[in-house]
C-alpha cells in the first residue's frame, strides 16, 4: 500500500522518459539496421551500415578525433575548473557572489554568440592576430582557428561552468575540520590537499567529467562555426548523412555507434572511480 502513491507520482515521469527518450533510441536502432531504396526504408534487418562504418578508415578516424576532442576538453576543463571551484568553495571574500556571477554569466549567452566571439578573437584577421601583427611580433597570422586548437578552446569555454558547478557542490560539503585535523596530525597543506580534499572531491570530479565529456563529443555548433568544416566530428557526419545525403540508416548507425562507445567509456570511468573511492574509504 505504501508504494501506491509513489508509483502514481513516478508514473508520469516514467511515461515521459519512455516516450521522449527510449522510443527515439529504439527507432534510431531500427533505422540503422534497415535498408534504404530510392529514399524509402525497407524494414529488413541488415548490419551493412555498421560494417561500412567500421571498415572505412575515414569514419574510424573521425570517431577517434571526436573521442579525443572530448577527452582533451574534459581534461582542460578539469584543470581549469578545479582551482576555481576550490576558491569558490572555501573563500570568505565579499566578492564571492560576483565571482559566481562571472562563472555563470556565459550560460546566459547563446552558444552561437559565444562562438562568434571566439571567431572575432581567433580569426586570421581577428583581434589577437591583428594586434600581434601591428606590433611586429609576428609576420603571418597564427593558426588559431579552423583547427582542433580553436575548437578545443571554444569547447572548454562553453562547458567550463558545468565542471565548476559540479565540483563546487561537492567541495562545499567537505568538512573543514577534516583538513584541520590532518594538519594537526602533522600534514602539510599540500599533503592535506592530496590526501584529504582531493579524494573527497572525487564524486564531483566524476560528475563534472562525465557531463563535460558527454556534451563535448555531441557538440555540433562549435565544430561547425569555429572549425569551419575542417575539424570533422561524428555529429557533423550524422548531420550530413541525414539532411544532406538523405542516407538515414547510415546516419543512424553513426549516431548509435557514438552512443554505445560513449556509454561504454562512461561505464568504465565510473567503475574505475568507484574502485578508487572504495580504496580511499
Amino acid at each position: 500500500m505504501r508504494r501506491g502513491p509513489g508509483a502514481v507520482l513516478l508514473g508520469p515521469y516514467v511515461l515521459l522518459l519512455l516516450l521522449f527518450f527510449l522510443t527515439p533510441l529504439v527507432l534510431m536502432l531500427l533505422i540503422s539496421v534497415s535498408r534504404q531504396s530510392f529514399g524509402e526504408l525497407e524494414w529488413t534487418v541488415t548490419l551493412h551500415h555498421y560494417a561500412r562504418f567500421f571498415s572505412d578508415s575515414y569514419y574510424l578516424s573521425v570517431l577517434w578525433d571526436t573521442l579525443l576532442l572530448g577527452l582533451i576538453t574534459t581534461a582542460c576543463a578539469l584543470l581549469l575548473g578545479y582551482p576555481i571551484a576550490y576558491h569558490l568553495s572555501f573563500t570568505r571574500s565579499r566578492w564571492k557572489p560576483m565571482l559566481i556571477v562571472f562563472i555563470l554569466s556565459p550560460l546566459l549567452v547563446g552558444i552561437v554568440i559565444r562562438c562568434y566571439g571566439w571567431m572575432i578573437l581567433l580569426a586570421d584577421r581577428g583581434l589577437i592576430n591583428a594586434t600581434l601583427t601591428e606590433h611586429g611580433w609576428i609576420t603571418k597570422p597564427l593558426p588559431l582557428m579552423y583547427n582542433k586548437f580553436g575548437v578545443t578552446l571554444a569547447l572548454v569555454h562553453v562547458f567550463l561552468p558545468f565542471m565548476v558547478l559540479s565540483l563546487t557542490g561537492v567541495l562545499k560539503r567537505i568538512d573543514p575540520q577534516l583538513v584541520e585535523a590532518s594538519k594537526t596530525l602533522g600534514a602539510s597543506p599540500r599533503r592535506a590537499f592530496f590526501e584529504v580534499t582531493l579524494p573527497l572531491s572525487l564524486p564531483g570530479i566524476l560528475a563534472g567529467s562525465l557531463l563535460v565529456f558527454s556534451l563535448a563529443i555531441s557538440s555540433f555548433v562549435v565544430p561547425i562555426l569555429v572549425g569551419g568544416f575542417k575539424v570533422h566530428v561524428l555529429p557533423m557526419i550524422v548531420y550530413e548523412q541525414v539532411l544532406s545525403v538523405f542516407d538515414w540508416p547510415f546516419g543512424a548507425a553513426n549516431a548509435f555507434v557514438l552512443l554505445v562507445i560513449s556509454i561504454v567509456l562512461i561505464a568504465v570511468y565510473i567503475k574505475v572511480t568507484e574502485r578508487a573511492l572504495r580504496g580511499i574509504v
